[in-house]
């Protein structure tokens, strides 16, 4: 099977996309107070794409990191 289809089939197996789901949350939540607290709140008019984007990216470093590890793992 190529590395492509191995990273994918890992990325949608194993309760991936559960933990990442979780991690994208949290700090999603956090960044997004943080960053967007004044908007979030009233003060500021909310921009979107900041939002999306702030959950997005902590959701695709998590499942990066744990298909790079299932990759490096000896295979079974």
């Amino acid at each position: 099977m190529s590395r492509l289809k191995l990273a994918i089939q890992y990325s949608l197996s194993d309760g991936i996309p559960v933990r990442s789901t979780y991690v994208a949350l949290v700090v999603g939540t956090i960044l997004n107070l943080i960053n967007q607290g004044d908007a979030l709140f009233g003060a500021m008019s909310i921009n979107w794409t900041k939002i999306v984007l702030t959950y997005f990216v902590p959701y695709a470093v998590s499942t990066y990191g744990a298909v790079s590890y299932r990759l490096a793992r000896p295979q079974e």
